[in-house]
């Protein structure tokens, strides 16, 4: 009959700092399903390391070792997990409970990893707790256990997924002598029930519990000898069946989210610190990006406002630099572009600054003199009353259009100033009309502070000059509008006899603003991505941390039946996770901060193409500073990080 764990000239040498030392040197050892056997030694006679090797959590150097007749030197890193999950058991001395979990969850391990439905693992690990005499302690955390009632549900956890062999290394070395001699009891009736005990100790007096004791002295069996007969192997033939059953599934997801956020909550400060790099570094960037477009949207609303079918003719003034020639653009000027095939109008301008009174209030603004396409020219309606009209021009008419800015300075009261005179450089004009609100130009300038005249009656007794400050075109097609502009600056060269005005398209300043905001919003995106950047740093600084701090928890996954992939995805889940919940406040407080903005009339533009990006960078900031410590902790080994202090 094949033995269920069979050891052939086993040897384990240990290499630290370029030294070997050989601890095990070949044992060979044969162990049938349904015994109770003791291994005992002396510390550092080779009996945990000989322990760890039985439960596949280290591997030997040398030497065979079987399983139910199988080599396990011939299995991958995954199949000695599943191996161990559905076949071993381990009590510890320690207990190895996972401090953060409950009694319950502690129990549930196993078959986390064995893909055993959530109900099911609960209602087994509930029922074993019961039968231990734990079942008013089911959701009490390890700290508020006392060490009798920790070790039994360690039992418990190594019961859970069957434990066809029950590996026990000194499970009664931290307990007081009632607590001990509970688990000896516990561990003689698991025997009864079928279940393969090794008991590990240095005791003589635990190990003389057991049916077959096995001494170890110095890596090298030195006695074998069985105190009673091995009973019937058919309770461990069941055994071996039901261990079997559904141990092939992965780790629950959502499981994995919950130990995450028992992790992360263990240490809130730790974590909140973590959470701060995140949430800056997303805040930034759906703040930044939505002031920032809001500005690039408010300035195109504008410039689009003015047409994209407009040419602005202004003097090239780089030109008369210290030539003492006048500038030559003249109103005729205006009257020739319209000659220009796809032109629809000229609406030439002159500006200068003036002193209005009106009772006994003064104030001091821009006169802007114009002519009656001016307000089609700048998208801008009259409120009340009329514009300037061709009569205007043609008798010189001391009238005027108010900006509302003015209208509310000289008639602060909320009189209709229609039908009033108001003194422009101490000349009388009337007020035939008000201009709607215009608010501020794109470059904080107040639009409606401004008086309209009649381009001819400003140029003769306001502004003492004939030369235009500016002549707006609008092309009728505005998909011709580069022929049109290069007509025109053909023409005004012609005219003048020189190359002395200059033509702006703003079709082609629309498209150089929207280029350069675009250059902005990337560097404060950049800048912001900075904070993502620290963020993610943060991030892996706590994952390498815990990952630290948790060795011993690593070990005790793998032992029961954790694969490498699981482990991976558990951490990189907790770095997710942190990376999301720091996302989303982040999204929230850069909502909030453009919310303010806009409340104290910022323009600000939200939409969820930054927010998704903001998120989206936030969660692969943690996948990719996540992967680091995580592939760190899937690859420890079982046996190395069951040891780590």
């Amino acid at each position: 009959m094949t033995a269920l764990l069979s050891l052939r000239d086993v040897t384990k040498t240990f290499f630290n700092d370029g030294f070997a030392v050989e601890v095990l040197h070949g044992v060979t050892l044969d162990i049938e399903a349904g015994e109770f056997v003791a291994i005992i030694g002396q510390s550092g006679s080779g009996k945990s390391t000989l322990m760890n090797i039985l439960g596949c959590l280290d591997q030997p150097t040398s030497g065979d070792y079987r399983i139910d007749g199988e080599p396990v030197s011939d299995f991958e890193t995954d199949e000695l997990a599943a191996l161990r999950r559905r076949t071993f058991g381990f009590v510890f001395q320690s207990y190895n409970l996972i401090p953060t979990a409950s009694a319950r969850e502690n129990v549930e391990v196993p078959a986390i990893y064995a893909g055993l439905p959530a109900r099911d693992r609960q209602e087994r690990a509930e029922g074993l707790l019961q039968s231990l005499r734990l079942g008013d302690r089911l959701d009490h955390r390890p700290n508020q256990l006392s060490g009798g009632q920790q070790q039994r549900v360690s039992i418990a956890r190594a019961l859970m997924n069957g434990g066809r062999v029950i590996l026990a290394d000194e499970p009664t070395g931290a307990l007081d002598s009632q607590s001990g001699e509970e688990v000896m009891l516990l561990l003689r009736k698991m025997h009864q029930d079928g279940h393969t005990i090794i008991l590990i100790t240095h005791s003589r007096e635990v190990a003389e519990a057991a049916d077959r004791l096995i001494e170890i002295r110095d890596g090298r069996i030195v006695s074998d000898r069985a105190r009673k007969p091995r009973p019937s192997s058919e309770a461990a033939a069941g055994l071996h069946a039901a261990g079997k059953e559904g141990s092939a599934a992965i780790a629950d997801i959502s499981e994995a989210i919950k130990m995450a956020l028992r992790a992360l909550h263990a240490n809130l400060f730790r974590t909140v610190l973590t959470l701060l790099g995140i949430v800056i570094g997303v805040g930034s960037v759906v703040a930044m990006l939505a002031i920032g477009t809001g500005a690039q949207n408010s300035v195109l609303d504008r410039i689009s406002s003015m047409g994209s079918d407009l040419l602005l003719v202004r003097p090239n003034m780089a030109n008369f630099r210290g030539t003492g020639q006048p500038v030559t653009l003249i109103p005729s000027d205006a009257d020739a572009i319209l000659t220009v095939p796809n032109v629809s109008f000229a609406v030439p301008e002159m500006t200068s600054s003036v002193t209005l009174r009106s009772g006994n209030i003064d104030y001091q603004t821009t006169a802007n003199g114009t002519v009656p396409d001016f307000p089609r020219a700048k998208s801008w309606s009259v409120a009340s009353g009329e514009f300037i009209n061709a009569d205007d021009m043609d008798t010189y008419a001391p009238v005027a259009v108010l900006g509302q800015t003015v209208a509310k300075t000289l008639f602060p009261d909320g009189g209709n100033p229609l039908g009033q005179y108001v003194l422009v450089n101490k000349i009388p004009f009337q007020v035939i009309g008000v201009m709607s609100e215009m608010g501020a130009s794109a470059g904080g300038n107040d639009q409606d502070d401004v008086i309209l005249v009649p381009l001819s009656t400003g140029s003769m007794r306001l502004f003492g000059q004939r030369n235009v400050r500016t002549i707006t075109v609008q092309v009728e097609d505005a998909a011709a509008i580069d022929q049109t502009q290069e007509a025109v600056q053909a023409l005004l060269n012609e005219r003048h006899k020189a190359e002395d005005t200059q033509i702006t398209n703003m079709s082609s300043v629309r498209e150089a603003f929207t280029e350069t905001s675009n250059t902005m919003k990337l560097f404060l995106g950049s800048v912001a991505a900075i904070s993502l950047l620290v963020g993610g740093i943060g991030v892996m600084n706590i994952m390498l941390v815990s990952v630290r701090e948790r060795t011993r928890e690593i070990g005790v996954r793998m032992a029961t039946g954790a694969r490498r992939r699981d482990i991976l995805l558990q951490f990189l889940i907790e770095a997710l996770v942190v990376s999301a919940i720091g996302g989303a406040i982040g999204v929230v407080l850069g909502l909030s901060v453009g919310g303010l903005a806009q409340a104290f009339g910022m323009p600000v533009s939200f939409t969820i193409g930054p927010v998704a990006l903001a998120f989206a960078c936030s969660f692969l900031t943690g996948l990719v500073f996540g992967y680091l410590p995580a592939r760190n902790a899937s690859h420890l080994q079982p046996a190395v990080a069951l040891g780590a202090d």
